[in-house]
């Protein structure tokens, strides 16, 4: 038994499987609360003392995609002991391959002319178009961070809603008053028939993203989100959701990503914590959206569904919101997983009144994402 075995094994088993489930979310996984909760309900349907039953409860419990499977061997290995591991050494996909393998794959010094890309650049492309489509919470540290430089291309665009004022335009209905001003201007002789429309403006978008315990793999990346909105001169307004309701568009309106989510970690108290939504849902409408911030604008909600209080509240806050609001847009990261049914009590109470269920798992979620918001 290794060193740090013999250190777990002297405290009480729930200390030592969340240390574990937390030692997978250091490395990586999107271990929350809630599969922290589930991970401890299936080890002690199994018993603790079976090592098999208790390794694969975890691989069912707290590993996402295939892509999980690599690091969660690692991480138990190192947490309860080699010995424990009960599984042989599986070869890596292409999808946790490094920049490194790709490098060499791709001939790093053979490099083209003066006027084409060397094969390693392609092979980066390669990799980030890769990345573009594979679950945020399946990736490391650093192709993370590699990720996080590909936000910089996202390209919102406001949708638009009809104004009251009329605009000049070079047909639509005739503007009797510049008609007969300019009639008056050239002495009553009769000239070009003035024309006009209702002019266009820019639909507010509130997005509303849950930093809950169960979507704290997705809430940097969705956060990044918010940030490539705020500074893209649309009218929108940003709030988190947890176990309550916070504000955060204005440290998330700086022009620097990084230190946007820096500012907004901090002023968000319950971060990573339980979930609420249909509490938070209703502290919006009362104090903010129905006093007109949701009144015809685009309301995006970034969650996995899970409600820790009666799921018929959330449904009925979220008709409530749909109510005021131009479109209500749903983007649930599990919504990206082949075979994935609307089954969590939220999301079935909610759908009713969701006018568009997308997907929220990745960077070309996100792509598909504003473009939903866009022709809203």
């Amino acid at each position: 038994m290794t060193d740090t075995a013999a250190r777990a094994a002297a405290r009480a088993p729930e200390e030592i499987l969340l240390g574990f489930a937390r030692a997978l979310r250091a490395a990586g996984l999107g271990v929350g609360a809630e599969r922290e909760r589930t991970y401890l309900e299936a080890v002690a349907a199994v018993g603790l003392d079976d090592a098999a039953a208790t390794y694969l409860a975890g691989r069912a419990t707290l590993c996402a995609s295939p892509a999980d499977l690599e690091r969660y061997d690692l991480v138990y290995a190192a947490w309860f002991g080699l010995e424990r591991a009960g599984t042989m050494a599986r070869p890596r996909s292409a999808a946790t391959l490094t920049m490194a393998d790709l490098a060499a794959d791709t001939g790093a010094g053979d490099l083209g002319g003066p006027d084409e890309p060397s094969r390693t650049q392609q092979a980066m492309a390669s990799r980030t178009e890769i990345l573009r489509h594979r679950d945020i919470a399946s990736l490391s540290a650093a192709e993370r961070r590699l990720l996080q430089e590909a936000f910089a291309g996202l390209r919102p665009r406001a949708p638009r809603r009809r104004a009251h004022r009329h605009t000049p335009w070079r047909r639509g209905r005739v503007d009797a008053r510049r008609t007969l001003r300019s009639t008056l201007g050239r002495m009553g002789e009769p000239g070009t028939v003035q024309w006009r429309r209702r002019g266009e403006r820019a639909r507010r978008v509130v997005l509303l993203i849950d930093v809950s315990g169960s979507m704290s793999a997705y809430a940097d990346s969705l956060l990044r989100l918010g940030n490539v909105y705020c500074r893209s001169g649309i009218p929108v307004e940003v709030f988190t959701l947890g176990t309550r309701l916070t504000h955060v568009t204005r440290p998330l309106s700086q022009r620097d990503p990084e230190r946007a989510v820096i500012a907004t970690g901090d002023a968000v108290p319950d971060w990573s914590g339980g979930t609420r939504l249909a509490e938070g849902v209703r502290v919006f409408l009362e104090r903010w959206g129905r006093r007109g911030m949701a009144r015809g604008a685009v309301v995006v909600v970034v969650s996995d569904g899970w409600e820790r209080d009666r799921p018929e509240a959330l449904g009925e806050q979220v008709r409530r919101l749909r109510a005021v609001a131009h479109r209500v847009v749903w983007a649930n990261p599990h919504r990206g997983f082949a075979g994935y049914e609307p089954v969590q009590a939220g999301i079935v109470a909610a759908l009713p009144h969701i006018d568009d269920f997308v997907a929220g798992h990745s960077l070309a979620a996100f792509e598909e994402l504003i473009e939903v918001v866009g022709r809203a």
